[in-house]
């Protein structure tokens, strides 16, 4: 989930696994897989900072990992 700005200065937060693609027209303008059309305050740029920003956070290395914690990490193995 990102959180960006409606035209009205709304916050919303969007399930980022819908964006279906993003158009500068020159409002930014994304449009879900579910068909809805939402307009933004933010870049299309800022937009796919969220989105990776977002996707490193829950599918980061750290929450990754098939052997058990790195060295170092301060987490004790079983």
């Amino acid at each position: 989930m990102i959180r960006l700005t409606r035209f009205n200065h709304a916050p919303l937060t969007l399930n980022c696994d819908l964006i279906q693609h993003i158009e500068e027209t020159p409002d930014t303008v994304i449009t879900l897989t579910t068909g809805e059309i939402v307009r933004v305050l933010e870049s299309a740029d800022e937009i796919v900072e969220r989105v990776v920003t977002f996707r490193r956070r829950i599918h980061g290395p750290a929450n990754c990992l098939k052997d058990g914690p790195a060295e170092g990490d301060g987490r004790k193995q079983a």
